[in-house]
């Protein structure tokens, strides 16, 4: 039994599909079927009942094999962190990703909290939309991810931090900014100017204009959100940015809201990191703090359960952490 049919194994069983979990493991769909029959042979037990084409439900082997291989391989990553972390380096380097907008307007104040803790801590951050993101996670790139609207997936460890809020930004001067609310058909043939073609935020809006048959013309696209505020405040279209963006040009009446009926409007932010991946000390102290700090939610995400850990900030006992001196860039 080897360390890579046991990642061919959950992913198989977390994805619910062949061909999904051979693309998490990064192999072949006929490379893990094989590695698969190797591996029940090796047992001498199915692990999966074949009666249904292209199912792959689980027989009482599978289950009880599929929560051996999940403590296995979180040992082996548990290890693997351990010993990177005998190198000062490593032990000094927090490392986490985010989308573009939460580096200007959420992640300064997570970091602070962070540096006032650990003084000497180095952290290292990179940008990206959710794909990017996860792809990071799954590699190693990164340890958490701060996302909006994170996927609720098996392999993830996800929290809530706050809640914020989907907004239609106009110029003052536009036809829009005078009305409110309005609805989806409203916005009919209006520019829009929206980010890359891979963001969650751009897909929900453009999914209301289709929902609603409202034709669109996206005038600008794969640009940077404070380049979004900038155009639509110089009146070149109108823009959906999330709320805490904005706030200090809705102040100085360089932009206005406009009520908006017809999509879904709240925009949940969360902390995700993989299951399978153990964290270093770094960055369960900076999920720790994250989590312990009142002033980064604004609210509960609906449809969880109170007292529920994924979801609720502080529903979960926070990580033992031994205290330590890094560096701090």
């Amino acid at each position: 039994m080897e360390f890579q049919q046991l990642e061919m194994f959950v992913a198989v069983v977390e994805t619910g599909s062949l061909r999904l979990g051979a693309e998490r493991v990064f192999r072949t769909a006929p490379a893990v079927s094989i590695a698969l029959r190797k591996l029940e042979e090796e047992l001498g037990s199915s692990l999966f009942d074949r009666s249904e084409h292209h199912k792959y439900s689980l027989t009482a082997a599978g289950r009880m094999l599929y929560s051996y291989a999940n403590r296995i391989l979180s040992m082996r990553n548990e290890v693997t962190v351990s010993i990177r972390d005998l190198s000062r380096e490593q032990r000094a380097n927090l490392r986490l990703g985010t989308h573009e907008s939460l580096t200007l307007y959420l992640l300064p104040s997570l970091l602070n909290n962070f540096k006032e803790a650990n003084p000497e801590l180095k952290s290292e951050v990179i940008c990206g939309n959710t794909e990017r993101l996860l792809t990071a996670l799954a590699n190693g790139t990164i340890e958490i991810a701060l996302l909006g609207d994170a996927p609720d997936e098996p392999h993830l460890e996800r929290h809530f931090i706050m809640r914020d809020e989907l907004v239609l930004i106009t110029s003052p001067k536009h036809r829009l900014a005078g009305l409110s609310p309005v609805r989806v058909p409203d916005l009919a043939d209006e520019f829009l100017i929206v980010q890359g073609t891979k963001s969650m935020l751009r897909e929900r809006i453009l999914q209301a204009f289709r929902e609603s048959e409202t034709p669109f013309k996206v005038g600008v696209e794969n640009v940077a959100i404070e380049s979004i505020k900038r155009m639509v405040a110089q009146g070149l279209g109108i823009g959906f940015v999330p709320l805490m963006c904005v706030r200090d040009e809705l102040s100085a009446r360089q932009l206005v809201t406009v009520q908006l009926n017809g999509v879904r409007k709240d925009w949940d932010l969360w902390l995700v990191w993989r299951k399978d991946h153990s964290l270093s000390a770094a960055a369960k102290a900076f999920v720790n703090l994250s989590l312990d700090n009142p002033q980064s939610v604004e609210a509960e995400p609906e449809g969880i359960p109170e007292g529920e850990s994924k979801g609720t900030p502080n529903s979960r006992k926070p990580f033992p952490i031994t205290s330590r001196k890094l560096v701090h860039c």
